[in-house]
């Protein structure tokens, strides 16, 4: 592996596991994706979860550059690219977004990159000692 910051790169992956947290924790009065739409709280929630998902794309676009794109590719079981390519359509097209796709990502997938977050800060703090 290339030389990169090591304590930056655990710093990224905190603050990508600490969004994570978020919308599971902003998640938990959200049953079906029809609550995002059906009234003024469940759009705020839409929202909130939306920016937080474009954090973490955001972070792991920077992640993978600032680690030569070498840290990534160790962990194929998640889909970083569509991870990248929602903080794009989140900005860019956001009054098209799908709330049943937020709903999904959110459900389904954050929890598993929030679990595999952890085994790659222990994967890097291990190659450290």
């Amino acid at each position: 592996m290339s030389d990169f910051d090591t304590e930056l790169v655990i710093e990224i992956l905190h603050q990508i596991k600490s969004s994570c947290d978020l919308i599971v924790s902003r998640l938990e009065s959200i049953i079906t994706y029809s609550d995002f739409i059906k009234n003024d709280a469940g759009l705020e929630k839409l929202d909130a979860v939306s920016m937080q998902l474009i954090a973490i794309g955001e972070s792991i676009k920077n992640l993978d550059k600032i680690t030569n794109y070498e840290i990534l590719i160790i962990y194929p079981e998640f889909e970083w690219k569509k991870a990248m390519a929602i903080r794009d359509i989140i900005s860019h097209h956001y009054f098209d977004l799908n709330p049943e796709i937020v709903f999904d990502v959110c459900k389904n997938e954050i929890p598993k990159l929030s679990k595999l977050l952890d085994q790659i800060i222990a994967d890097i703090e291990n190659l450290k000692s």
